[in-house]
């Protein structure tokens, strides 16, 4: 496993909601990105770790491999892969995203 396979499993799994977008919470650089923090926010997430993609190439890539999944964002709840913006805003309409933050 490579540094940087080692440092997102690290992250994913000591943080109980994980998300790697492009850009911050503050201030997201993409739309997909933004409605996933809107989603979250929403869920009443507590200690949320957001991951910039932006500002590491190897993360970007790394992150992608690390899931086997081809876009960012992607969130991780307990340490569990849930998916992108598209998956968390069908969750979110059916109330499972809620529910799998509070659990």
């Amino acid at each position: 496993m490579s540094d940087v396979q080692a440092w997102i499993k690290e992250t994913v799994t000591q943080n109980p909601v994980v998300l790697f977008m492009k850009g911050t919470a503050q201030f997201p650089q993409c739309g997909f990105s933004g409605r996933a923090i809107q989603l979250l926010k929403a869920s009443g997430v507590e200690n949320l770790v957001t991951i910039n993609v932006l500002e590491d190439p190897a993360v970007r890539q790394g992150i992608k491999d690390f899931s086997n999944w081809p876009t960012v964002p992607q969130l991780y709840i307990k340490g569990e892969f849930v998916g992108g913006s598209d998956i968390m805003n069908e969750m979110f309409e059916s109330g499972e995203l809620q529910a799998l933050i509070k659990a």
